[in-house]
């Protein structure tokens, strides 16, 4: 077992279907293009910038948008860039008792990197996303250059999202109870996203320009409610799976998180994934991402020079 934790990493920034993006000014997100996924969901993305490729993945009750309020504009400055609808969230479809687990979800995130020519993409996730690109850098280490993950939830444990969401994922009326829901939901989920910046106020941006209503629409915390389901059984794989991880992978946390405890979840998968790093981020919360996209674009240029080294 190797740790390595870096704490001032280099600022070097000198490093079937899908057309180029279209040039444009970082403003509003674009509209979405799909992939209809071979025995599975349609999936949304956008695309941006050219260079080496790297997918990224958001996390639970969010959606791409989420990537392209946070770091998606300075690594697309770097990198060729596609961030993807987790199934079920967002515009992407969702296969009911299917498509949940965050094992299948590197199945498909496989998919949609073979459909769009990715070479060896490097995939950044945040916190549920993050557990996806660990999952898929195990499964598929020969193709992907390697993993970052932001704020991971890492092993099993009890989770407010399986108290909350979790009955919403029964096959017998769990939809039905999530559309009964939705009055309590329109005060909920407000809070909800809001605690999960703290110990930081979410950014003004964010808040004018997120899509709350599509984010949280009964049907999506569905999809939620069933990836909460599987994490421990998702989790329990993922963590006996660590030690045999082949990939570079480079792990940020927050030290104020309030969502994933970064000592129980990123620093001790550090300390399993042969040769990881782990970068304490302190005073940060959850949403890291947000307010440190330096560390992330740092972090992604240090896998793609870790991988370059290795060929």
């Amino acid at each position: 077992m190797a740790l390595r934790i870096d704490a001032e990493p280099s600022r070097d920034a000198a490093l079937l279907e899908a057309s180029p993006p279209p040039v444009m000014r970082w403003g509003a997100v674009p509209p979405r293009r799909f992939l209809d996924i071979p025995d599975g969901p349609r999936i949304a993305y956008v695309e941006a910038g050219s260079g080496p490729d790297l997918i990224l993945v958001h996390g639970a009750v969010m959606t791409l948008d989420d990537m392209w309020l946070g770091p998606m504009e300075v690594l697309s400055r770097h990198f060729r860039v596609v961030a993807i609808d987790r199934p079920g969230h967002g515009e992407s479809e969702h296969v009911r008792l299917s498509d949940a687990s965050l094992w299948r979800q590197a199945d498909i995130l496989r998919e949609v990197s073979r459909a769009l020519q990715l070479t060896r993409p490097i995939l950044v996730g945040h916190s549920f996303g993050g557990a996806v690109c660990l999952a898929f850098g195990m499964a598929y280490p020969d193709e992907t250059g390697g993993v970052v993950a932001i704020s991971p939830i890492c092993f099993p444990e009890l989770r407010l999202e399986q108290i909350l969401f979790g009955p919403r994922a029964s096959p017998m009326g769990g939809e039905a109870l999530s559309r009964m829901l939705s009055g309590s939901d329109a005060m909920l989920m407000p809070l909800l996203w809001r605690a999960m910046f703290l110990p930081q106020r979410m950014p003004e941006r964010f808040a004018a320009e997120f899509p709350f209503r599509l984010a949280g629409q009964h049907r999506r915390l569905v999809a939620d409610g069933e990836n909460a389901n599987l994490l421990w059984g998702d989790l329990s794989r993922s963590a006996i799976s660590y030690a045999t991880c082949r990939v570079p992978v480079a792990i940020l946390c927050g030290s104020a998180d309030i969502v994933t405890n970064p000592l129980v979840h990123g620093r001790q998968a550090a300390r399993l994934i042969p040769g990881a790093t782990f970068r304490w981020l302190h005073g940060l919360g959850h949403m890291l991402h947000h307010f440190e996209v330096d560390a992330v674009m740092d972090a992604a240029l240090d896998i793609e020079r870790r991988r370059r080294d290795a060929t």
